[in-house]
């Protein structure tokens, strides 16, 4: 299973995980710019590693997130998980037009809830989740 997590990985990265990640670190860039808003940046950093390889990879709720974590998400969607998110649905759109890349629009739309509200939560193997099966 790891060869063909890293094979999809590499399509992935090639048809829209780069151009995804470019948004994700121009958005961490601005935000760490913005001294009050590192935190927001280091959620975008976080976001682009997983945006450039996501099979074998999944995001989970953080137990210990509490109301500072939501409202700093209604903060980001204003200011950056719109466009984010509006990227992630304008990658899809040509990835559907193939058979092949089907899987891969499928995937680019599953990022968007993260690309919304991505305080609050991290990204783990899919080991991890699943207790190291």
């Amino acid at each position: 299973m790891k060869v063909i997590g890293f094979v999809l990985n590499v399509l992935w990265l090639l048809f829209c995980g780069i151009w995804m990640a470019i948004g994700y670190v121009l958005a961490g860039i601005i935000c760490c710019v913005l001294i009050i808003t590192i935190p927001f940046g280091v959620a975008a950093f976080r976001i682009a590693g997983y945006v450039l390889w996501p099979f074998g990879r999944t995001t989970v709720e953080k137990p210990d997130a509490g109301a500072p974590s939501c409202v700093g998400n209604v903060i980001w969607f204003v200011f950056a998980g719109w466009w984010l998110a509006l990227g992630h649905i304008v990658t899809s759109i040509p990835l559907f037009v193939s058979i092949i890349g089907i899987p891969f629009g499928w995937a680019n739309l599953k990022m968007i809830p993260i690309s919304i509200m991505p305080l609050g939560r991290e990204v783990v193997s899919t080991d991890e989740q699943f207790g190291g099966r």
